[in-house]
């Protein structure tokens, strides 16, 4: 057999008979980090049973009210991260994989305590996002800007994706002109770098993130407080979809 053969569904594929929920509509504008959650968190608890196949992706699109792209975006990325794979041909689809554990699982501690590290990051960046849209001057923006340009070119490079990353955020607490918030920000954004070490990062859900920052950048260049904290809320919001996808026992 070649190098490239593809996996092998089942001989005898399960029966997919999962709760409703499973496949409950997606609802707001985070809806590839939804998408990625809903998903992953039924694989991890066994509603999605290792060797069930997914329904075809016209009736998944419909069951969860999401775009045909978005789907395939979010089944790239939980392919990535080995939470299921495709085959072709005439018995072929997606098919639910059996997960491998991390090398270097998160304790107990971490898991219990992530959801709280993400409620005390929205308090924090909420707040950034408010006083940027108020104080940041055209130089801060232009600066941001070039942070962003940078994490484009490094979606296939996650080391240099997240220090760009933290670039951009801790520079939205200096562009707010309070040091106070600017230490805030360093110290939770330490402690989401702990959290996201489990998880995969394909570059799928990399450019949603950018894609939330652009236009977040966007309504503080515009000095609109409510826009702002409104992306920034789907920004956040977004990125603890997809640990609580992705995230071991999350």
């Amino acid at each position: 057999m070649g190098d490239d053969a593809e996996p092998r569904p089942p001989a005898v594929a399960a029966t997919l008979t999962p709760p409703d929920a499973v496949f409950a509509r997606v609802r707001s504008q985070t809806a590839f980090e939804e998408t990625v959650d809903q998903l992953g968190t039924a694989i991890k608890l066994g509603l999605l049973p290792p060797g069930s196949q997914l329904p075809p992706e016209r009736e998944l699109c419909a069951r969860l009210g999401i775009a045909r792209s978005t789907l395939r975006q979010a089944l790239t990325a939980l392919t990535q991260s080995g939470h299921v794979f495709a085959t072709r041909g005439r018995h072929g689809g997606t098919f639910i994989a059996d997960p491998q554990p991390p090398a270097d699982p998160p304790g107990p501690e971490t898991l219990a305590r992530w959801r709280e590290t993400c409620d005390r990051r929205l308090a924090i960046e909420l707040g950034v996002a408010v006083l940027a849209a108020e104080r940041a001057d055209a130089a801060d923006l232009d600066a941001l800007d070039e942070v962003a340009l940078t994490l484009e070119d490094a979606l296939e490079d996650f080391a240099a994706y997240r220090q760009a990353d933290i670039r951009l955020h801790v520079g939205l607490a200096e562009a707010a002109r309070s040091d106070v918030l600017v230490r805030e920000i360093t110290d939770v954004q330490g402690a989401m770098t702990d959290l996201i070490a489990y998880i995969a990062h394909p570059p799928e859900i990399l450019a949603s993130s950018n894609a939330q920052h652009r236009r977040l950048l966007a309504a503080v260049r515009e000095r609109d407080a409510i826009g702002a904290t409104r992306e920034m809320t789907e920004h956040l919001k977004g990125t603890e979809h997809v640990l609580a996808g992705l995230l071991p026992g999350g």
